[in-house]
């Protein structure tokens, strides 16, 4: 690798990132059903039928992964909590294992010398309140509070920093408008209220925690940076609509309190009643602002209803997932935040990495992993206050719809005996934090 540590500055924090669902094994340790078990059982919803029933049993072998992870000189662990395995039902009586589990974490983490930074939701929502309509009921906002309390209560005295929901176009525009993710649902009612409502509760989440004392409390979204398929007064336009609903949508509501005017020609009228009122809840004062990016999207006008566009593929080389490797947009996506919404505050890279079939010699992914991190110091030399770079992920995983077919991280792990072998790039990366 070209990147070492010492081209960023002192203080800077490299992490990797996991999630609970991806890598616990859910069948362990009196986790409740979630929409991702019921999404997974009806066929044709993930490759092979694959679920996270079983994932890297990260439950039972988290001391190794951990030792992993710090054996590679890195200074962080981004994990998520699993909602189900926290609250079996959603509500009421909590699991002591579930809450066990993550305090024993928490712990590990810390005496590991890592910190550990938490993300309250990463998509496992419990299948009781996926039966009550899940995101598209305005009442799980204050079921989230009451979970974040919960959680929190328990860990939040170690954790170096948290954020509510990851991903929040991911939970709402993908699983609901998309249906490729649970629930499964295509449906653009669903999908205005769940936008709205995953907002609601990332607000009602941060003002529990602000209650409770906690601080450095941030948000996570997903951004892709967007480009018109040609020059056309259409394709600039249907460019900026994706932007609108992928990328501006969330930002604008946590960091100026209101919806991308595009966007609402297309979503108001499904949006629920009073949606005009939630913004002094959504827009909680934030700490820091962490970006997932992995690829850039190509955009081409049609005449199919709202949205009226679609993406086309590119000309760049692709990761597994068909994905197009453009480090430039992560350079200027960051720039971008900062200039428009986030100012001084810390921003944090989150997640980056890509899916990858070259097995234990993953040249591709080093590569990709060093065009990125070259992205995030030219950010930094724009003036760019970033803060932290995250690697997706430290072991492979279930990578939902996708099942076990895709394969991101640093640790190849064999699914049938659970070993875990760390590849090349995970070498690489080891030798450039030391550098």
């Amino acid at each position: 690798m070209r990147f070492a540590r010492s081209h960023f500055p002192r203080g800077f924090t490299f992490g990797a990132a996991s999630s609970a669902y991806q890598i616990e094994g859910h069948d362990a340790g009196g986790a409740g059903p979630t929409h991702w078990d019921t999404f997974a059982a009806t066929p044709g919803n993930v490759a092979h039928g694959h679920n996270g029933a079983r994932a890297c049993d990260h439950y039972h072998r988290c001391p190794e992964d951990l030792d992993l992870l710090a054996a590679a000189g890195f200074d962080a662990y981004r994990f998520s909590t699993s909602w189900a395995r926290v609250l079996p039902e959603g509500r009421g009586a909590p699991n002591p294992d579930g809450l066990d589990f993550y305090d024993r974490l928490t712990d590990a983490i810390c005496e590991r010398g890592l910190a550990p930074h938490v993300t309250l939701y990463h998509w496992e929502l419990p299948a009781a309140l996926a039966d009550l309509g899940g995101w598209r009921n305005r009442d799980i906002a204050g079921w989230f509070a009451d979970f974040t309390a919960l959680v929190m209560g328990r860990i939040g005295d170690r954790v170096a920093s948290v954020a509510p929901v990851n991903e929040p176009w991911c939970v709402s525009w993908l699983g609901h408008f998309l249906g490729q993710h649970a629930p499964g649902l295509r449906d653009i009612r669903a999908a205005a209220r769940a936008m709205h409502h995953v907002l609601l509760a990332h607000g009602r989440a941060i003002e529990v925690m602000r209650a409770m004392g906690l601080s450095n409390l941030g948000a996570v979204v997903n951004q892709e940076w967007a480009q018109p398929a040609d020059d056309s007064p259409e394709a600039r336009a249907a460019t900026d609509l994706y932007d609108g609903y992928y990328n501006r949508f969330f930002l604008e509501a946590m960091f100026h309190a209101r919806y991308p005017a595009n966007v609402l020609a297309g979503l108001e009228p499904h949006l629920p009643h009073g949606w005009e009122e939630g913004f002094d809840v959504i827009a909680a004062p934030l700490d820091w602002c962490g970006v997932n990016y992995y690829t850039r999207s190509i955009i081409a006008p049609n005449e199919g209803p709202w949205p009226g566009h679609h993406t086309i593929k590119g000309p760049l080389e692709t990761t597994a997932m068909g994905w197009e490797i453009y480090p430039q947009g992560l350079s200027d996506l960051l720039q971008r935040i900062a200039a428009e919404y986030t100012g001084d505050l810390p921003l944090v890279v989150t997640e980056n990495g890509m899916a990858s079939d070259e097995g234990q010699q993953d040249i591709g992914r080093i590569a990709y992993l060093d065009a990125h991190l070259a992205a995030a110091r030219a950010a930094l030399d724009r003036g760019v206050p970033l803060a932290g770079y995250f690697v997706w992920s430290l072991l492979d995983n279930f990578e939902w719809a996708c099942g076990y077919d895709a394969r991101f991280g640093l640790v190849n792990v064999a699914y049938d005996t659970q070993e875990r072998t760390p590849k090349a790039s995970y070498h690489a990366l080891a030798d450039a934090l030391r550098r």
